[in-house]
């Protein structure tokens, strides 16, 4: 990890004179203008991020009273510079900007101004020219290549591209796009990706453009890299080739066209629609995954240690365990059979599956909680003889800040990226997608529908892509939007269990070495109307008592007290959620 040196800037906050400071001669600015960056570092390091021009300028010229007002200048000359940044840009360009209204503009210390605090000096060290050694090493510059072109981007977009910021990241890129061809030529074996931009005549512009999204996929930050806006102001110069490379996305697009990228469709404020792109998973899969050898494959366990979005569960129950609805249980078995390996083969022969297409199902199991939904759906993939992924779908606005569109592509990407290296195609069950599946704000009117509906845009598209089985679980069916309900095959209502249905469960769950007292009456237990997920509570917390007990023994009076407290409790069935899974 590299050192940071911030002597560098101590010096410059503690030196009354920031002229005699080593960082002033960085700078490229007058003293006064100086002393104005060293009031922003200040209220950064105190955590004040953002400030109004008019504040910044009353805390640095307050002898001067009103006549403050007369060195806004100075604060749009460090715009230029690029040590500043505007946080709201109304008016183009900083040099059209009219002074006074630059007064009450907010504003915060640059990246570039950062990156000078941190590095010492703003100039790219490129090392000797040594060949490739690998394809993450090519990566790596052409990663640092876009982080130059986002940088010229904001200075074209906020300052004057004829300053000396503009002038120094340009000199840079330059540089080392420069020293990318030199060490492609001396590498014994060419890039892979730049065998595959020449097999598909990718010009410079798409391959900016790739090579963006593809930082975008490796990275763990939200960028805004897959925005279409975005990546065409990284590879436009100016406002008639912003126009003119739109071009390069469009649906006609050769990387549209041919396969290497595609996009998502979300909606945005008013009812307008917008596209966020990505990497086609065939193309990442082909050029970026490390080789592996033929036929070797990972285990399904050490793939899911691997990743923080899904848990593994390894079925140990079938249907015949779990105690169902006569009904429900008949349009399982009968899903069962339509999922037959001799079934499956006599629709490919006669045309209605794809030869190359396995089992693939959507399903909805909705009801009371605490029916056994996600027992259910454990317990098909046990009679099937898979595994089960599981994601728990209320977790996904909480997973990262700002990204909850973002990471509901991502379920369905590392879904399919897990099936690849493991060579299996476990079932994908999603827990409560209550969400996910309900209808769609129609009139938006904030930035939380506004994400909602960009989600549910997302994850219609990403089931309609599904090949596999896949399982959602959802109390409110009622609730569900039409254009989900549609492209799910099956729709599977859970009834809370019968008196009869009750007794069944009891006696399941109650544990063969239990202490039972003789007189101890499960017809009369099953009378209460508990659903499976309680029983099981109340029989784990009635072995609890009994437990330390001197004299452990199970009763009747034991069960009925548990189950008392569990039928008058405040928030009834929902408070055994929090101990136990459907």
């Amino acid at each position: 990890m590299q050192k940071i040196d911030m002597r560098g800037l101590i010096e410059f906050l503690q030196k009354k004179d920031v002229g005699q400071t080593a960082l002033f001669g960085q700078l490229k600015c007058s003293i006064t203008e100086a002393e104005l960056l060293k009031i922003l570092m200040a209220d950064y390091l105190a955590g004040i991020t953002e400030i109004t021009v008019f504040s910044l300028l009353a805390e640095a010229y307050k002898k001067e009273r009103i006549g403050y007002v007369t060195h806004i200048v100075e604060v749009r000359n460090l715009i230029e510079l690029g040590w500043v940044t505007l946080n709201a840009q109304r008016h183009g360009k900083t040099s059209d900007i009219i002074l006074l209204d630059l007064l009450h503009q907010s504003i915060s210390l640059s990246i570039t101004f950062l990156k000078l605090i941190e590095e010492g000096n703003l100039d790219i060290s490129l090392p000797d020219v040594k060949p490739y050694t690998d394809h993450l090493e090519y990566l790596q510059d052409n990663f640092l290549r876009i982080d130059l072109y986002r940088e010229l981007a904001q200075i074209r977009q906020n300052y004057n591209p004829s300053t000396q910021s503009f002038t120094r990241v340009k000199n840079s890129l330059m540089m080392l796009e420069e020293q990318i061809k030199e060490k492609i030529a001396v590498s014994k074996e060419v890039p892979r990706l730049e065998r595959y931009f020449k097999e598909r005549h990718l010009n410079e512009k798409e391959r900016v453009i790739f090579f963006a999204l593809l930082k975008e996929e490796y990275s763990s930050t939200d960028e805004n890299l897959r925005d279409m806006n975005t990546l065409i102001e990284i590879v436009s110069f100016d406002d008639y080739e912003k126009i003119k490379n739109r071009s390069l996305l469009e649906e006609n697009a050769p990387l549209i066209e041919k396969g290497i990228v595609g996009y998502d469709e979300v909606l945005i404020p008013f009812g307008g629609m917008s596209r966020s792109f990505f990497i086609s998973e065939d193309v990442l899969k082909e050029n970026i995954y490390p080789k592996k050898r033929k036929g070797q494959k990972i285990k399904l366990d050490t793939l899911i240690k691997e990743q923080e979005i899904f848990e593994l569960i390894d079925p140990k129950t079938t249907l015949n365990d779990v105690v169902l609805n006569p009904d429900t249980r008949e349009i399982l078995e009968l899903l069962l059979k339509r999922m037959d390996a001799q079934v499956i083969k006599r629709l490919k022969e006669w045309g209605f599956k794809d030869k190359k297409s396995s089992i693939n199902s959507k399903i909805i199991f909705h009801g009371y909680p605490g029916t056994g939904k996600t027992l259910t759906a454990v317990s098909m993939a046990k009679t099937l003889k898979k595994q089960v992924i599981s994601f728990d779908c209320s977790k996904i606005l909480s997973m990262f800040v700002g990204e909850s569109e973002k990471n509901t592509r991502r379920i369905f990407d590392t879904y399919r990226d897990i099936v690849a290296k493991s060579g299996t195609e476990p079932i994908l069950l999603l827990n409560e997608a209550d969400q996910f599946l309900s209808s769609r704000t129609v009139s938006v009117s904030g930035g939380a529908e506004k994400m909602h509906n960009q989600m549910q845009n997302i994850f219609l598209e990403q089931i309609e892509r599904f090949d596999g089985i896949l399982i959602a679980t959802t109390n409110l069916l009622e609730n569900i939007d039409p254009a989900f309900s549609r492209r799910f095959d099956y729709k599977i209502k859970f009834e809370k269990p019968s008196e009869s249905q009750r007794l069944e469960i009891w006696k399941k769950l109650m544990p063969k070495n239990a202490p039972l007292e003789k007189s101890l009456n499960l017809e009369v237990l099953a009378k209460h109307q508990l659903t499976g997920a309680q029983i099981a509570l109340v029989v784990r917390n009635a072995a609890m008592i009994v437990a330390i007990q001197e004299e452990a023994l199970f009763t009747n009076e034991i069960f009925e007290s548990v189950i008392k407290k569990e039928l008058g409790g405040a928030f009834d069935y929902k408070k055994t959620l929090g101990f136990l899974s459907e």
